[in-house]
């Protein structure tokens, strides 16, 4: 493997080392950009029919009509009741553990009255449908089934509409059994841009959906990012990272394979090791070293490590802290003894997970917190996906005769300030006449 880099904040150039490691091109592909759009055209302007020629086309897989390819849900049970039973019960307690964290996000409507009797408030209603996008074939999640669907289906929306790809028919029993499990309303058996056009813009068979939300490839982000705006999206999600600060305390084998567990999503996939002790800094290069070898994907990790990996010693911890607030990881850990003691510091972080047995892995899977996260330093104004992203919010105003009095006179003057006289009308026609 290439050899992962070596920083030092007491470096001279150590800042523009930083910079560097951290960049990330997310500049769209033109070859990508350009397919995606003209797949958008012609699902936009044939839906079905366009649809099922991209799905034969890239999917091999063909059907008559699109209403062969969407999957009963009887068919979900049966993939559910048929998985042994140590998957189907870590699915289903998966399942619970992040439902019963969603359901603490339940945002509330509001109103309070004025002494006038004027009334203000804010109602909270749900998404009326939205589209789960989920990687089908052999690379498939089914946790990604369990984050997405649960939070929309803890804020109500009335109707989750999957869409899987299924290569030559291939199905994962893993995806559809997690579909059941978490409740979603219909599954259709395409992928790539086509269904994010297929669920943005409503063909014959899939009626148009509100947001669209779920990971996918260089297609499928081109294909959201064109829709944003037609619909709602999550995000276009970058690269997976991991950011770790260590004090030395932790075995340097868990801390190696805690930067394994990202490196080995894909080569540009980041990983960095922040502490302030050089002989623990080369016990996990050291753990490295022996445990890559071990490992299925070893040429990703490697690939990963060596390209956009760093082990950085560091002066402290404060300063550890500062550099991490500068990235802006996915997910920091803070395998520290006394994590509570730098919380506190941490401003800009996808996911903190806190303590040396808070792994994140288990963050993907069942702790509960969501594990879609923003990327790319977009945790510095971005959450992770949450029930408030399946929620929308309407402002409530009813004003009183006695409040029209008082606010239509700062109405109209502000709107004769900005030269709309209508504006100044209309507020002015409620006022009181002597």
């Amino acid at each position: 493997m290439n050899q992962i880099a070596r920083l030092s904040t007491r470096d001279a150039d150590f800042d523009s080392q930083l910079a560097r490691l951290t960049a990330f091109d997310a500049a769209q592909d033109e070859t990508v950009d350009r397919t995606v759009a003209e797949i958008l055209a012609e699902v936009k302007r044939r839906g079905d029919a366009a649809v099922l020629e991209y799905t034969a086309r890239f999917d091999g897989l063909r059907a008559g009509a699109l209403a062969e390819l969407e999957l009963p849900r009887a068919s979900l049970a049966r993939a559910r009741d048929a998985l042994p039973r140590t998957q189907r019960e870590a699915l289903e307690q998966a399942a619970v553990r992040v439902r019963t964290y969603h359901e603490r996000q339940m945002a509330q409507s509001w109103q309070y009255t004025e002494a006038d009797g004027t009334v203000l408030g804010q109602k909270v209603t749900p998404i009326d449908r939205v589209g789960l996008y989920v990687p089908g074939g052999k690379a498939a999640y089914p946790s990604s089934v369990l984050m997405n669907a649960l939070p929309a289906k803890v804020a109500g929306v009335a109707e989750l509409v999957m869409v899987v790809p299924t290569p030559r028919g291939e199905k994962n029993q893993l995806v559809m059994a997690a579909a059941a499990i978490a409740g979603v309303d219909r599954v259709y058996a395409i992928g790539g841009a086509q269904a994010v056009g297929a669920l943005a813009y409503g063909t014959e068979t899939i009626s148009q959906v509100d947001k669209i939300v779920g990971p996918g490839n260089a297609y499928v982000a081109a294909a959201k990012r064109r829709v944003f705006g037609v619909v709602g999206i999550d995000m276009v999600a970058g690269p997976s990272e991991i950011l770790v600060i260590c004090d030395g305390s932790v075995d340097p084998d868990w801390i190696a394979m805690d930067l394994f567990s990202q490196a080995e999503h894909d080569e540009v996939a980041q990983a960095i090791l922040l502490c302030p002790d050089i002989a623990f800094i080369d016990a996990v290069q050291t753990s490295i070293a022996r445990l890559l070898p071990q490992m299925p994907r070893r040429e990703v990790i490697a690939a990963s490590l060596g390209s956009r990996g760093a082990l950085i010693a560091v002066r402290s911890l404060d300063e550890a802290c500062a550099i991490a607030n500068r990235i802006a990881p996915e997910h920091l850990e803070l395998a520290v003894a006394e994590p509570d003691k730098l919380v506190d510091r941490i401003r800009h972080a996808g996911a903190i997970f806190m303590g040396a047995y808070s792994s994140e892995a288990i963050g993907d899977y069942c702790a509960g917190p969501n594990h879609v996260l923003p990327t790319s330093r977009s945790a510095r104004f971005s959450s992770p996906l949450g029930v408030y992203d399946f929620q929308k919010r309407s402002s409530l105003i009813q004003v009183s005769r006695a409040g029209a009095q008082t606010l239509g006179s700062i109405a109209a003057t502000l709107a004769e300030g900005e030269g709309l006289q209508a504006h100044a009308r209309s507020a002015e026609y409620r006022l009181r006449r002597s």
